[in-house]
C-alpha cells in the first residue's frame, strides 16, 4: 500500500518547488511590468521631474505630459501672457505656468486614429482571407499544397526592411504612398501567411465528420462552413487575430518609410515629440501610455479564447 501511494505520487509537485516557481515567475512578472510601470508614471510627471537623478519614484502628479502631447504651444513674454486675461481652461492654465500658450491642437490625435483603422483594418482582412485559405488547404485537394503552403510561410522567412525599396517605387507608381488603403494592404499581405499557417492547424483538428453531417442534413459547403466549422475555429481565430494586430500595431519600418503626413501612424510619430529644449519625455510617455491601451484591451477581452486558442490540439487523447 505504501509503495502504490508513493507511485501514485510519482509527477506530483512538491510544496516547495511549487514555492520556487511561484516566485520565479513573480519576479520574471515583475521584471517584465517594472518598464511599463515606469512609463505611466512618466506620462504624470513634469518635464523636470522626468530627467531629474536621482530618478524620483514619489512625485507630485500632473497631466502636463498629455497637454503638451494633444496641443501645440509657443513660448511667449509675460508682458503677453498678462494681456491675455485668466486661463479659460485646466490645460490653458498647465500651459501657463510654463509661459507657453496653447496655439492649436496637435497631429498626435489623427496619427492614433490612423493606427486603430490601419492595424485593425489589415488585421481583419488578413483573419478572413487567412480563415478561407486555411479551410481550403486543409479540406480540399490542392495541387503542389506542401509547395504553396512552403512558398507562403517564406515570406515571414525575409526581415519586411528587405523589401522595403522596391514595395517604396511601387507603391509610388501605383498612387498608394501616404495612403491608409496602401497600408492595411501591406500589412494585410505580411500577416496572412502568418494567419494561414495558424489557422490551418485549427482546421485540421477539427474531424470532418461534423461537415459530413451537414452536408447530408442538407447545408451547402459554405453554410457547414459557417454554422460548423467557424464556430469551432473560434479560439484559434482570437489568437491569430491578436498575433497579426500586434504586428500591425507595432510595425515602424514601413510606416516611417511609406508615410509622412496623411496616414502616418503612431510609432513613427511618437518618438518625434520634441519639447522646449530637447524631448519632452513625458509627453513621449502619456503618448506610449495611449498607444499600449487598445493592445491591452483587446488581449484582456479575449484573453480566454487567446489561452484556448495557444494550448488547442496539445494534448491528445
Amino acid at each position: 500500500m505504501i509503495r502504490s501511494a508513493k507511485m501514485l505520487k510519482v509527477g506530483e509537485s512538491s510544496g516547495l518547488s511549487k514555492w520556487i516557481a511561484g516566485i520565479i515567475v513573480t519576479f520574471y512578472a515583475l521584471v517584465t511590468v517594472m518598464p511599463l510601470l515606469w512609463i505611466v508614471a512618466t506620462s504624470f510627471k513634469s518635464p523636470p521631474d522626468s530627467i531629474s537623478y536621482p530618478p524620483q519614484i514619489v512625485f507630485e502628479p500632473t497631466l502636463e505630459g498629455y497637454v503638451n502631447l494633444f496641443t501645440e504651444r509657443s513660448r511667449q513674454t509675460d508682458e503677453y501672457i498678462e494681456k491675455l486675461g485668466p486661463p479659460e481652461t485646466w490645460y490653458e492654465e498647465i500651459v501657463r505656468e510654463r509661459n507657453m500658450v496653447v496655439t492649436g491642437p496637435s497631429r498626435f490625435a489623427g496619427r492614433y486614429w490612423n493606427s486603430i483603422f490601419i492595424g485593425f483594418g489589415s488585421t481583419f482582412l488578413a483573419v478572413v482571407l487567412g480563415t478561407m485559405a486555411a479551410y481550403g488547404f486543409s479540406r480540399f485537394k490542392v495541387p503542389l499544397k506542401d509547395d504553396l503552403l512552403f512558398f507562403i510561410l517564406s515570406t515571414r522567412m525575409m526581415p519586411p526592411i528587405a523589401v522595403a525599396i522596391p514595395i517604396y517605387l511601387m507603391y509610388r507608381e501605383l498612387g498608394l504612398s501616404d495612403t491608409a488603403l496602401g497600408m492595411i494592404i501591406l500589412y494585410t499581405a505580411v500577416n496572412v501567411s502568418l494567419a494561414v499557417w495558424l489557422l490551418k492547424g485549427f482546421v485540421d483538428e477539427i474531424p470532418r465528420e461534423y461537415e459530413d453531417a451537414a452536408l447530408i442534413d442538407g447545408y451547402s459547403r459554405f453554410q457547414a462552413f459557417i454554422k460548423v466549422v467557424l464556430p469551432q475555429m473560434k479560439a484559434g481565430i482570437a489568437a491569430t487575430a491578436i498575433f497579426c494586430l500586434i504586428f500591425a500595431w507595432n510595425e515602424y519600418a514601413f510606416a516611417l518609410l511609406l508615410t509622412s503626413g496623411n496616414a502616418q501612424t503612431a510609432p513613427p510619430f511618437i518618438p518625434a515629440i520634441i519639447g522646449e529644449g530637447g524631448l519632452d519625455w513625458p509627453a513621449v510617455s502619456a503618448g506610449t501610455t495611449l498607444f499600449l491601451l487598445p493592445i491591452v484591451i483587446v488581449t484582456v477581452v479575449l484573453r480566454n479564447q487567446l489561452l484556448r486558442g495557444i494550448t488547442f490540439g496539445a494534448v491528445r487523447k
